[in-house]
């Protein structure tokens, strides 16, 4: 079957409202024809914590913590819980739902995406794999998380190395197109991440951080040679054409776009409005 071009974008370090616009403004195109699927790869400046579309500031993060680490800190339009973004390759994927390629299943377009992610993986010597929570518990306890951070449990066809996450992902369906994006982990400070979040007791923390290392890991953690964002960069490109049968093709943002991704930035994702909505 002959490959289909898609967009690249490798924007570098972003600052947090710059990343999240930028997606908004990729999908908007993107669900009006001006451009075709894309891929981003980008990071964070500064570090940042961002949270999901429907977590609880006030009764989940611990401000003073992030404040004291001078992070950023963003609401995603998309779900899930709580992301510490630092030492760490993050990725977005922009495709339309009617895209052959692309089930009508969220579930199951999660694993289509993450075909390409589980490639990269594997271009990186690490044997990744899909997880399938398999106890009636496992899956309950999708619906109704415990925990506020994202890396505590493996969703539905995440990335697993060695019985434990190394990829979180989030997803949303806006006008008609899919937007995942998430973060795979090169290093991870758990002291700081769980710094981050509120718990009823410094027991429960304690306990909760201690069922933490046996769930999620990073890269350099599991791996004999650290990997550099740039070898992260090639593994997972050369992963996303692979796994989605596609050639990426770069893509230099124009002058006009940059405006309104600034535009979207300023009205929606640095207003405190938006930030500290529920």
């Amino acid at each position: 079957m002959e490959k289909e071009n898609w967009h690249f974008i490798d924007s570098g370090n972003c600052d947090p409202a710059i990343n999240m616009a930028m997606d908004e403004a990729l999908l908007t195109w993107h669900s009006e024809g001006k451009l075709p699927p894309i891929i981003r790869f980008y990071g964070w400046n500064p570090a940042t914590l961002s949270i999901g579309y429907f977590q609880n500031v006030e009764k989940e993060i611990h401000l003073d913590a992030v404040k004291k680490y001078d992070l950023g800190f963003v609401r995603r339009p998309t779900g899930g819980r709580g992301v510490l973004h630092d030492k760490e390759l993050t990725y977005s994927v922009i495709v339309s739902e009617n895209h052959e390629a692309m089930p009508q299943s969220v579930t199951e377009a999660y694993r289509v995406i993450s075909e390409g992610i589980k490639e990269g993986f594997q271009a990186l010597g690490l044997d990744a794999y899909f997880a399938v929570p398999k106890t009636e518990e496992e899956r309950e306890g999708l619906k109704n998380p415990r925990s506020a951070v994202c890396f505590d449990a493996p969703s539905w066809y995440e990335l697993v190395v060695e019985g434990r996450k190394v990829a979180g992902s989030a997803q949303t369906r806006q006008k008609g197109v899919i937007l995942q994006h998430g973060s795979i982990l090169l290093d991870l400070d758990e002291d700081k991440l769980f710094d981050l979040f509120k718990y009823s007791s410094d027991r429960v923390r304690e306990r909760m951080q201690t069922a933490f290392k046996k769930k999620a890991v990073a890269i350099n953690e599991i791996r004999n040679k650290p990997v550099t964002v740039d070898e992260a960069k090639t593994a997972f490109k050369k992963g996303f054409e692979m796994g989605l049968n596609i050639n990426l093709i770069p893509y230099t943002l124009t002058e006009d776009q940059w405006i309104e991704i600034e535009r979207i930035a300023e009205t929606r994702y640095r207003n405190d409005e938006w930030t500290f909505r529920r």
